[in-house]
């Protein structure tokens, strides 16, 4: 077969490798400081910043592609395009996962690179697949040197961006991912051979260059516009005390602690025109009321203002537990726990508090929290 001469568009090449950092940055710092919230919102955090990082691997391909001009006409398998992406995306969440809900370790700070090093290769290797009317000719050496570029330089962006959640070191890693995205495509096209193929070989529907071109669009708009967002609070000085990261787990940095020490929490509790600040220590459980909260302790209930889920964010660190959509509930007040199949009661020493119900959902916490 009569190889094909490539040439590439100089304009696309250097907006693929833009998008690649703009996407670096912007899924780097959506998941800063995510330590400090509580579990549902982390998820979020995670899942956001795998859309912007695996979204951008797989714009900054296709715009590459784009710009990658043949002697030929040539089409993409739709189903394969977007299966590349959602591939990619997919495996770099898992690597997301690792980083924010494991112990950070050298060893999970490498398994989480070489993750995103992976899926940098499979959306590659899988986008090149949905090729019609064309085949790519891979070399062992091209591609043995993109598996060790993309390994190599994610390894370092995580291990630069999460040694120290810092902006200098987010910069950083921003950079190497975007080397690794573009060192990817780049030096796998560089060796790889193009031919004509005289049939489709359709898996799904097939999409020319001007559509992929509207969907590229499109998903760079939203990445860069996610980047101008963050880029906000990226440049707002942070008036919060640092928190210096290592690379085995985040540390307080002590002397910031020891001259600013932490204010403690108080619940602000309404009764006849005053409000009483309850300290939590003091507190059985919490009960959502409407858009409201009651608050029992040992010998009375008070009326709070906070929704559930502002007593959820600020009653967290102090070790209460959500025990079901409506409650939480104080481990250091509970006397007795009752297993009922599925689901569960907590029980107060004082006979004039109300059992609070323990979800199925929730039930393994609970239980893990009361060490039993």
């Amino acid at each position: 077969m009569e190889v094909l001469e490539v040439s590439h568009n100089a304009a696309l090449v250097f907006a693929s490798v833009l998008i690649a950092i703009v996407s670096g940055f912007t899924g780097l710092t959506l998941s800063k400081d995510i330590s400090q919230q509580s579990v549902s919102r982390r998820k979020g955090s995670v899942a956001m910043s795998a859309i912007a990082l695996g979204g951008g691997i797989w714009s900054m391909h296709f715009v590459a592609m784009l710009g990658l001009q043949m002697p030929i006409l040539f089409y993409y398998d739709a189903a394969i395009t977007l299966a590349s992406a959602l591939l990619a995306i997919l495996i770099v969440g898992v690597a997301l996962l690792l980083l924010h809900f494991r112990e950070r370790t050298t060893t999970t700070l490498c398994a989480a690179g070489t993750l995103v090093g992976c899926g940098i290769l499979a959306m590659h290797y899988v986008g090149m697949a949905g090729l019609q009317l064309c085949r790519a000719i891979y070399t062992p050496f091209g591609i043995m040197l993109s598996v060790v570029s993309a390994i190599g330089l994610c390894i370092a962006a995580f291990w630069i961006a999460y040694g120290r959640r810092n902006n200098r070191n987010i910069l950083l890693g921003t950079l190497f991912f975007g080397f690794a995205v573009s060192a990817v495509h780049f030096v796998a096209t560089l060796g790889t051979s193009f031919v004509a193929v005289p049939t489709l070989n359709e898996f799904g529907p097939v999409m020319s260059n001007e559509t992929l071109a509207i969907g590229v669009i499109l998903s760079s708009f939203v990445i860069c516009g996610a980047f101008l967002w963050m880029s906000v609070t990226f440049l707002v000085p942070n008036t919060a005390a640092p928190t210096p990261v290592s690379p085995a787990k985040d540390l307080p940095e002590k002397t910031n602690e020891e001259t600013n020490p932490p204010v403690a929490i108080r619940i602000p509790c309404e009764r006849d025109g005053v409000t009483h600040l309850i300290d939590p220590a003091h507190v059985a459980f919490v009960r959502a009321e409407g858009h409201y909260t009651n608050i029992y302790t040992q010998d009375a209930r008070h009326f709070c203002v906070w929704p559930i889920t502002e007593a959820t964010k600020r009653l967290e660190d102090a070790g209460f537990l959500k025990t079901h959509r409506s409650y939480l509930v104080n481990p250091a007040q509970v006397q007795h726990f009752e297993r009922l199949k599925d689901n569960g009661v907590c029980r107060f020493a004082s006979p004039d508090l109300p059992p609070v119900p323990v979800s199925r959902s929730h039930l393994k916490s609970v239980r893990d929290a009361l060490g039993i």
